[in-house]
């Protein structure tokens, strides 16, 4: 075969059909996997916001440790300790955990839509978060780690309330709500803006709650040199016990942190609850009785 002054030979023309055969598949190829790709994503989406397809569960908790934040002198390391410490611990309780580190405001509201479709009536649902926490129109907004806060407006912007999260569990039908809020520091934004007020404000508790504060409001706690805060120190302590009523777990927290600050710090319990709640699971009372 020529081609003007070029004789293309049948077997090159044969090899050139095959290179080009080949490219051809490999570009379809990858436009299928793109197209798969997309597909699961959206899936996993509509899974994670309407909550008719995920699988609801008898226990679920949120798990939020932001310890990484730019504008801080030097990182929160007690932050992501203590949210790895209460995951292993609600997990070994039979708590379905959702667990987030360092969050920005998209993984902390992507994590909050999962919760969310793991609700069912007869649901246990958990929030726990420890960070830079800021109060803001009478209300506490839990701090992502790429806030861009320079005036009060920005808090309710870039935060996210713990009302916010609360009211997403009512509207679900949770049975019980739980919460657990570590972020009573001292951070890094409170001079930027003159009507700055320290530390949370009172959490208004939803209809059958529990919550506990590392604070009373409008304290503001120093870091303790431990691997973890002192409110989780004691927190795992007594979860760990037996009786390991959602209640007397908080209560007695509240009363083991005050004694060991003598004082300085007196964590918040606020109760709705109608009736005793137990932190574990019947699977997981029984396997503590073996130990």
């Amino acid at each position: 075969m020529k081609f003007g002054q070029f004789r293309v030979s049948p077997r090159s023309f044969t090899l050139a059909a095959v290179f080009v055969g080949m490219v051809s598949l490999a570009i379809g190829a990858h436009a299928a996997f793109n197209k798969r790709s997309v597909e699961v994503a959206k899936a996993l989406d509509v899974e994670d916001t309407t909550g008719s397809i995920a699988v609801k569960s008898s226990r679920v908790a949120l798990v939020i440790g932001n310890g990484h934040y730019p504008d801080a002198n030097q990182p929160l390391k007690q932050s992501l300790n203590d949210a790895r410490a209460l995951a292993t611990v609600l997990r070994r309780d039979g708590f379905d955990v959702i667990m987030v580190e360092d969050a920005d405001k998209d993984d902390m509201s992507r994590a909050v839509r999962r919760l969310e479709s793991k609700i069912g009536p007869d649901t246990t649902a958990l929030l726990f978060f420890s960070g830079f926490g800021i109060q803001s129109g009478r209300e506490s907004y839990m701090i992502p780690v790429n806030a861009q806060i320079w005036k009060e407006a920005d808090v309710r912007r870039d935060g996210l309330s713990v009302e916010t999260v609360l009211g997403a569990m009512k509207e679900r039908a949770a049975k019980v709500k739980l919460a657990v809020i570590d972020a009573s520091r001292r951070n890094p934004y409170e001079r930027r803006f003159r009507s700055y007020s320290h530390g949370l404000a009172p959490i208004n508790v939803p209809d059958n709650a529990l919550i506990l504060s590392s604070a009373t409001p409008g304290r503001v706690i120093d870091e303790s040199s431990g691997q973890y805060s002192l409110l989780m120190a004691e927190l795992l302590k007594n979860l760990d016990k037996s009786d390991a009523d959602a209640e007397a777990v908080f209560s007695r927290t509240r009363v083991a942190v005050s004694r060991a600050s003598e004082g300085e710090q007196v964590p918040t319990v606020s109760s709705s609850l109608a009736q005793g709640v137990p932190f574990r699971s019947d699977a997981a009372v029984a396997a503590h009785k073996e130990r």
